[in-house]
């Protein structure tokens, strides 16, 4: 998926884009781990913002490389090879 920063996406294209649920990224929206607006009154319209994808992205990356190297860490400290 192209994203252009400006746009509002729905939560069904995200998720689709991520291959993942719905669910998946109305936890990230509600955890505060992904940016959305809510259009509308009542139960609303949920956006969320082509920049707010774009940060998400960055900090499941960065995530995922300090997983990795704690992963290295632990098999280091257990006598494995890294």
């Amino acid at each position: 998926m192209q994203i252009e920063r400006t746009r509002l996406y729905r939560v069904r294209t995200v998720a689709e884009s991520f291959d993942v649920s719905v669910a998946t990224i109305y936890r990230a929206v509600e955890s505060g781990a992904l940016r959305a607006i809510r259009l509308g009154k009542g139960k609303g319209a949920v956006r969320i913002p082509g920049d707010a994808i774009e940060e998400y992205l960055t900090a499941c990356q960065s995530a995922a490389v300090t997983r990795e190297g704690h992963r290295e860490l632990d098999e280091v400290a257990a006598g494995g090879a890294a």
